[in-house]
């Protein structure tokens, strides 16, 4: 194992332009923390303000906790003089500058992943590809934004190669600060779509907002684009780097023929690409995850991972949690755990991976709120509600509010049996529901808004057919 680079008091100060109160400049630091419960003994806090928190409040329990100091912006916070303690004027602005300074000194290339729906799922390929000739890491979770990201970058003191992290965001100028960040050298926009379009007047303004992964480049940067998303290749052509592409079935440098869908069971498809083709199967569901694995096979190859060793990498690629994760389940039960988060795009194309599964048995679908889309919601999820209707379903379970109540309207309006769609207004209710009708070998696909809490029918299902 290489040895973790080193950070001092001297470097940080440098870093982050603070004021030093208390520490020698040769003073080192373990680690970074900005939770008070969860950091490690010699971890350095930084007392991050929020709209609904102020570190600051837990700067004296932090010390209680073993930390060797802190990043304020008011001196009192820190109370008696710790071993470390360092004022900014702002914390979160600190934090990033952290970020950027390790980033940097760790010389590890950084691959940086955006899109409106499979970035989290991008981002594992990629990193599993990559790991077939580097050292690579690869964000915990969804640590995306402008905190998470920062406190990502620091975990590259353990210098790998290659750093593979996702940027996320909710409106205009957030991935720009991103790219300032993280300074990557190669770019991935897997798509865009209606994903919080209550922040947005229309879907080219998502594009514009996720046209930001294309900001600081030089002629040595490249951005991996999917040449099948018309909203992304538009805004692509100006790009002063290289521009690789990627589409399912697609006129693109990597590409597919031969795409058979597997249902619940993956999907197959050969890979053509401009170093020759290969056959991959992948476990994860639907065209759309099919896109994905291409988009890390071009991330692979520009960064000359051979080709003979991505068709094994990519079929060991399970979903992440709640991602479109299997359940299989007594009575043969099948559940499709995609209870994470929920947009129409992603809704649509987990119902047509549904009905193309071969399995017998009933097609249910238990389809929470999608948040977050402002004024379209109601237009967009009786949308929904319609590719439900021409799904197949033999149940359909609406959770959450008005917008879900008018999903289900509209797949009766579409044909399906009004004793067929039940509406619940929260998960705990379409749980009980769900548990009292459900039947031998049904197929069931639980997708909905994190706020609306699917997950707690994924959660009830499994203790009554374990």
């Amino acid at each position: 194992m290489r040895e973790r680079l080193p950070v001092t008091l001297g470097d940080l100060a440098q870093a982050v332009g603070g004021r030093v109160m208390a520490g020698a400049a040769e003073t080192p630091i373990d680690g970074f923390s900005i939770d008070s419960r969860s950091l490690s003994r010699g971890d350095l806090f930084v007392a991050i303000r929020g709209d609904r928190f102020d570190g600051h409040a837990f700067v004296a329990d932090a010390f209680g906790r073993g930390a060797c100091g802190a990043i304020v912006s008011d001196a009192a916070a820190l109370g008696s003089s710790p071993a470390i303690g360092v004022v900014v004027d702002d914390t979160v602005r600190a934090l990033q500058a952290l970020g950027r300074y390790i980033r940097r000194a760790s010389k590890a290339r950084v691959v940086a992943i955006t899109g409106s729906v499979g970035k989290t799922t991008t981002k594992e390929l990629t990193a599993a590809l990559l790991g077939a000739r580097y050292r690579v890491f690869r964000n915990r979770g969804n640590l995306n934004n402008h905190i998470g990201l920062p406190l990502s970058l620091l975990e590259l003191r353990t210098r790998p190669e290659v750093a593979v992290v996702e940027f996320g965001m909710n409106g205009p100028g957030e991935i720009s600060r991103l790219v300032e960040i993280a300074e990557p050298e190669l770019r991935v926009w897997t798509n865009v779509a209606e994903v919080h379009t209550a922040f947005f007047p229309s879907i080219a303004a998502i594009a514009d907002a996720k046209a930001e992964i294309l900001e600081r480049a030089t002629p040595d940067t490249v951005v991996v684009a999917n040449a099948a998303d018309d909203l992304v290749m538009t805004r692509v052509s100006g790009f002063p780097g290289r521009v690789a592409t990627f589409g399912v079935e697609a006129e693109a440098e990597v590409t597919t023929t031969e795409v058979e869908d597997l249902g619940l069971d993956g999907t197959r498809a050969r890979v053509r690409t401009p170093v020759g083709a290969t056959a991959v199967t992948t476990p994860l569901l639907g065209r759309g995850n099919l896109a994905n694995v291409l988009a890390a096979v071009t991330v692979a190859l520009q960064l000359q991972v051979p080709l003979a060793a991505i068709p094994e990498r990519v079929a060991a690629v399970d979903a992440p949690p709640h991602r479109g994760q299997i359940r299989r389940l007594a009575r043969g039960v099948v559940v499709v755990d995609d209870s994470y988060n929920s947009n129409p795009l992603a809704v649509v194309t987990a119902l047509e991976t549904l009905s193309r599964d071969r399995r017998v048995g009933r097609r249910v679908a238990v389809l929470g709120e999608m948040l977050e889309l402002g004024a379209r919601a109601n237009v967009l999820h009786r949308a929904t509600g319609r590719a439900a209707a021409a799904a197949g379903l033999g149940l359909l379970l609406t959770v959450g509010g008005e917008a879900a109540q008018a999903l289900g309207a509209a797949a009766v309006e579409a044909g399906m049996p009004e004793n067929r769609v039940i509406h619940c207004e929260v998960s705990e209710a379409a749980a009980t529901r769900l548990t009292a009708m459900l039947q031998a070998d049904d197929v069931v696909l639980v997708k909905g808004s994190r706020g609306v809490r699917t997950d707690l029918v994924v959660a009830r299902l499994e203790a009554e057919c374990s």
